[in-house]
């Protein structure tokens, strides 16, 4: 497994992360225990999750349970800012929140630090130099060791890497944003822009929810437990944008074809 470093930061992480999204929502216990193990077994050392994951709170609790002694063999990421209540009030990224949210995760994933501490998404209420206040005192408490920002607009990484520099505070090192052969959204500007400020790209959906997998056939209809399944009950799961471009990815199966390489290793590059 490559290891890598993440961004301008000095964190390592393994060039293949683990999505644990499905973690106590699709996965149960023990088929996220062999996952974690084997994942571990095989040189991933990133694990990525969220407190929204699994009906709030579902996927870190399911890694507190299942990592034990292997916590301090990975590198573990988790998010806050999502909704986290039906009633508004456990949301967003201010001081408040951030710092009731951090003591939630770290209780459900029975630890004492996390790695990677990203917001997923950016909060227009709250001013970015409240947030990375808070973000800057659980780094100096060690609770967290690095912060990362998701779904962020490009200028919003700007405006947070300056302030970070003019307040001597901790900046982001990582931007997690969806990115595949599908779509290829954030070429743009917010790509230029993480390679200006130097913040490491985590890629969700590099598969495109499976489209580039390879196991969707033209004219024939896809498996019932895949997210390709537009009709099935999984429909749900797939992203808009794939689903739009789902003849499109069919059609360059011919390409890979005649160039010898799986979908599969087009998509994860």
């Amino acid at each position: 497994m490559q290891i890598r470093n993440l961004g301008g930061s000095g964190l390592r992480v393994s060039a293949v992360g683990l999505g644990c999204n499905n973690f106590g929502q699709r996965t149960d216990l023990e088929t996220s225990r062999k996952v974690i193990h084997k994942a571990i077994d095989l040189g991933v050392t990133l694990f990525d999750t969220a407190d929204i994951y699994a009906g709030m709170g579902g996927s870190e609790t399911v890694l507190g349970q299942v990592l034990g002694d292997r916590r301090k063999d990975i590198v573990l990421a988790t998010k806050y800012s999502k909704p986290m209540s039906s009633d508004g009030t456990r949301q967003g990224a201010s001081r408040r929140y951030i710092l009731s949210a951090v003591e939630a995760s770290l209780t459900r994933l029975k630890t004492d630090y996390i790695d990677l501490y990203q917001q997923h998404d950016y909060d227009p209420l709250t001013p970015i130099e409240e947030t990375l206040r808070a973000l800057d005192d659980l780094i100096r408490q060690g609770k967290v060791r690095y912060i990362g920002n998701s779904n962020f607009p490009a200028w919003r990484i700007a405006e947070a890497e300056h302030v970070s520099r003019a307040m001597n505070l901790s900046h982001f090192v990582s931007c997690q944003d969806e990115y595949s052969l599908v779509v290829r959204d954030i070429e743009k500007d917010l790509l230029p822009c993480a390679q200006e400020y130097k913040l490491g790209l985590l890629p969700f959906f590099p598969l495109a929810s499976g489209l580039l997998t390879g196991k969707y056939k033209r004219g024939e209809a896809a498996p019932d437990d895949t997210r390709g399944n537009w009709d099935g009950p999984t429909r749900q799961a797939a992203p808009a944008k794939a689903r739009r471009c789902a003849p499109t990815v069919r059609r360059s199966s011919v390409t890979r074809s005649c160039h010898g390489c799986s979908a599969t290793s087009r998509g994860v590059t």
